[in-house]
């Protein structure tokens, strides 16, 4: 065993590791290809470089990203405090000065005497295989892994691809959904049967499979979202995202650009339902499909977007039933790289099939800047556990967190096995319902922060 752990990717994740394990008296490399060779969206030579927007979300409690920045803060994570150190006017939310902050971090992770930062692409001249072979590592390459290091680490996974271009529909809450238009039912199966009575219909579509709830539009319902829809502003991708993005996969907006009644015989087609309000098949029908296992959150299904985040919220409450729906995660398009982590990773962000490989950041399938970090932060310190035990020849204990809290429930979340799994942020729907039921949603969701900051160091 080295006398040192190896961390591979000196961005949000691998630089909040690095500095946790150094802090527990033990020397780190930190490998970075730049400043020799850069991504297509990076262009710093400082570590922590800040790609897309400034902010790191809300700081407010009720605000689930809020909720994880309290915890990091209370676990001394690095990259927070520089984070709020190095901030700028931004009302509720945290924002930094993106220059500012990776100088920031950049001078207190080189400034260290227990890290070496080494300016080499792992896959070139030494090989991840090699490194784990000799001690501890730390895999922290976010989602524009080069391409030497994805093939290893297909290689090491057994997977054929580790290169995705994200079409992620929308997540909502199950308990925002008005279930006076919504109703269960898979089609053909929830169409009223001729020898059924109204009451006996909606008895049985209430004891269906809840994994999908439909939402039935008439006429004027849909032609109103899909001018809108139409309409509405998207994000602007990367020059080298857009080929693959769009011939693998097509957008919402742009499909509903093809013609008014496309979507209409496409994801949204109603062959197969009758709207139990009027016992006729609708207009047409948006689904919603089961995200998780607790049934509390659910996907737009075929709503694959890359409308703002803003754009989405304005034209997707205008699908009947989905006035006040809460949005935990809305749609992405954009280049991705991650594992398969409910398969390959435990609740430390351990290789399951090599104990002395951890995965951190967004190739973990966390999504997020301060999502990044928490895994960072929950990876080294079970690193540096194992890299003690190991040294006295005792067995390592994991150190998880409960999934009472943030940190933990996204730790659960990438290692609970799930055949349909993709990136996830910070939400209030991946942790556990309280005992009792509160609708004010910020009371609740006060009482949820309150219960995980009681039990974060415990």
């Amino acid at each position: 065993m080295k006398d040192y752990i190896t961390v591979i990717g000196g961005g949000l994740a691998g630089c909040e590791a690095a500095y946790q394990i150094a802090k527990q008296g033990i020397k780190v490399k930190l490998y970075d290809m730049k400043p020799n060779k850069y991504t297509p969206a990076h262009s710093n030579k400082d570590l922590a470089e800040i790609v897309c927007s400034n902010s790191f979300k809300s700081n407010l409690l009720t605000n689930a990203c809020g909720l994880l920045k309290e915890e990091l803060r209370k676990l001394d994570s690095l990259l927070i405090k520089i984070a709020d150190k190095t901030s700028v006017p931004a009302g509720q939310a945290l924002a930094v000065d993106r220059e500012v902050f990776s100088k920031n971090v950049t001078e207190e992770i080189k400034n260290n005497s227990l890290i070496e930062v080494i300016s080499e692409e792992i896959g070139d001249k030494i090989s991840l295989n090699d490194l784990s072979k000799e001690g501890i590592v730390i895999v922290a390459t976010g989602p524009l892994t080069s391409e030497k290091l994805s093939k290893e680490i297909i290689e090491l996974t057994g997977e054929t691809n580790l290169a995705f271009y994200d079409a992620a529909a929308p997540i909502l809450t199950k308990e925002s959904i008005d279930f006076n238009i919504a109703f269960y039912g898979n089609r053909y199966e929830q169409e009223k049967k001729k020898d059924e009575s109204i009451e006996e219909w909606q008895q049985r579509l209430q004891e269906q499979d809840a994994s999908y709830i439909n939402l039935p539009m008439n006429k004027e319902e849909y032609e109103l979202f899909v001018r809108e829809l139409v309409e509405a502003e998207v994000v602007t991708l990367h020059d080298f995202e857009k080929r693959e993005i769009f011939e693998g996969c097509m957008p919402i907006e742009i499909m509903a650009k093809r013609g008014v009644d496309t979507l209409r015989f496409g994801p949204l087609k109603p062959v197969g339902f009758d709207d139990p309000r009027t016992g006729k098949r609708p207009y047409a029908v948006v689904q919603l499909r089961q995200d998780n296992t607790e049934s509390t959150l659910y996907n737009i299904v075929g709503f694959q977007t890359n409308l703002k985040f803003g754009e989405q919220k304005r034209v997707f409450n205008l699908i009947p039933g989905l006035e006040n729906a809460e949005f935990i995660k809305y749609g992405v398009m954009h280049r991705n790289t991650y594992i398969n982590s409910t398969k390959l990773l435990d609740e430390t962000f351990n290789f399951k099939s090599n104990n002395n490989i951890y995965f951190a950041g967004q190739i973990t399938g966390v999504e997020g800047y301060v999502e990044s970090i928490a895994s960072g932060l929950v990876a080294s310190l079970n690193a540096v556990e194992r890299f003690k035990t190991e040294k006295q020849n005792e067995k390592a204990k994991k150190i998880a967190f409960s999934e009472f809290t943030m940190i933990g429930a996204l730790s659960k979340y990438i290692s609970t096995p799930n055949d349909k799994f993709q990136p996830m942020n910070a939400n209030f729907g991946i942790l556990p319902p309280l005992d009792e039921k509160i609708k004010d949603k910020k009371l609740k969701y006060q009482k949820l922060a309150d219960r995980a900051l009681g039990v974060l160091l415990k």
